[in-house]
């Protein structure tokens, strides 16, 4: 665990930062490997039909993120200030609210998963594919709560190690489960689903075991969890504006995957390759968004204002500095990257495209985050949450329908920095306001 309250800032916000980051890194590099193995060996169709169904999953999961994301700011508040039967109870709500939103969106996306796909236009090629593997992903939604939730307490109370190994433990398993499902054993598409279902499964009970003979704070006991109201209260204060945002933010995903559908499965499996590109190179900005979230939550916890501004401006620096190499990175080597995919000359063609215009732009995107990740750290998510909502639904959405009217599907790439832009200079002027401050769950104690 991590004290962020003294220490040097930018050694301790890197430090806490680097095995996210690696962790980050492991856990987008089997679904990257896994779309390698299903784009080369079962086809563009397969790979278009996995990159249509994880907006849907991300839909079904965005609101419990967001509850989760405000458990784990409640803890690293009680924790900052040494509260720690607080703590304690703030952990034991988290699960329970995880286990029961699992259950629920388990049957929800069991039951409506075609209907889904059609209201997106999906293309007929690809439906069938697309509902075999959404429907064996979504079987496994307990397991993938449970995962995310044992990393996410974690990184409340400061530990950002224990959760790395984990992820790497996750990797492995779901990369040779891959290879031996789809290439060794023929299983198809439902053979990479089956492969994140069972990797995560095996990871997160691995994790309960070690946690329950390793940890003061976090133990898996059915009999002995504990539900607080207040707390879930203050979790839900918190966490839903979060919640809504990511869903929000889902639905807003499944929109522009509803007007690349329409493009063809050219485009459909070239954004899902480049989009797949897109996220690993701005997984270090979101990083150290999180790592500055639970700094800030601590640093508010024990009512240190200007610890808080300093670890915003440390992190803005490294961010911003690996933000350009990344950048750098994938517009010099676009074609090679997005070749690992697919053999489609057309498909590798139009994905350079995406990279190019998008990639641009990851400066903008850093800022926007970074400056967002203090208000969240602090239980100021509101302002956030309207902030993303309106750079989502009235500049990016638009956007994309304006301009892929007039240019093509090239219209949709140049959307996307539209609405960073919007959201970098509003979220730059609402921290400026400073009404963040006021937003606290705990004070420091005297």
């Amino acid at each position: 665990m991590q004290d962020f309250t003294t220490g040097k800032i930018g050694r301790q916000i890197f430090r806490f930062a680097l095995p996210m980051l690696i962790g980050q890194m492991f856990q987008q590099l089997y679904t990257f490997v896994d779309q390698i193995i299903v784009g080369n060996f079962l086809g563009k169709e397969a790979l278009a039909a996995v990159g249509a169904s994880f907006p849907i999953i991300f839909t079904l999961i965005a609101l419990v993120i967001g509850l989760a994301s405000g458990g784990t700011i409640v803890i690293s508040q009680f924790f900052g200030a040494k509260d720690f039967f607080r703590v304690k109870r703030a952990i034991d709500t988290l699960f329970i609210i995880l286990a029961v939103a699992s259950v629920i969106l388990t049957i929800v996306g069991l039951l409506f998963s075609e209907d889904i796909f059609r209201l997106m236009k999906l293309p007929d090629e690809l439906m069938n594919e697309a509902n075999s593997y959404l429907k064996i992903y979504i079987a496994g939604l307990f397991l993938f709560f449970g995962f995310n939730g044992v990393a996410a307490v974690l990184r409340g109370l400061g530990d950002s190690k224990t959760p790395l190994y984990f992820l790497i433990l996750s990797t492995i398993l779901n990369i040779g489960l891959d290879l031996l499902f789809i290439i060794v054993l023929g299983w198809g598409i439902e053979g990479a689903a089956y492969a994140t279902l069972i990797a995560q499964g095996i990871s997160f009970f691995v994790a309960i075991i070690y946690l329950n003979n390793n940890h003061a704070l976090i133990k898996f006991n059915l009999r002995e969890f504990s539900f607080d109201r207040k707390i879930f209260k203050q979790s839900l204060r918190i966490g839903l504006p979060t919640g809504l945002q990511h869903t929000f933010v889902a639905l807003g995903m499944m929109a522009l995957m509803g007007i690349v559908n329409t493009f063809g499965t050219d485009v459909v499996a070239a954004y899902t390759a480049a989009g797949r590109l897109d996220m690993l190179a701005v997984i270090p900005a979101m990083v150290f968004a999180q790592a500055l979230s639970s700094f800030v939550g601590q640093n508010m916890g024990a009512g240190n204002i200007t610890r808080v501004k300093q670890g915003l401006w440390r992190t803005l620096i490294m961010t911003l500095a690996v933000s350009a190499f990344m950048t750098t990175i994938v517009i010099l080597f676009k074609y090679p990257l997005m070749g690992m995919f697919t053999e489609d000359t057309e498909v590798i063609r139009i994905g350079g495209e995406y990279l190019t215009i998008v990639t641009s732009f990851y400066l903008i995107f850093t800022t926007m985050f970074i400056f967002g990740a203090v208000m969240r750290g602090a239980g100021d998510t509101i302002v956030p949450m309207f902030i993303t909502l309106f750079a989502l639904w009235f500049i990016r959405i638009p956007a994309a329908i304006f301009f892929s009217r007039h240019l093509g599907e090239t219209g949709i790439w140049w959307s996307i920095p539209c609405g960073w832009i919007v959201g970098m200079i509003l979220s730059i002027i609402y921290y400026k306001m400073g009404r963040w401050k006021t937003k606290v769950v705990v004070q420091a104690k005297a």
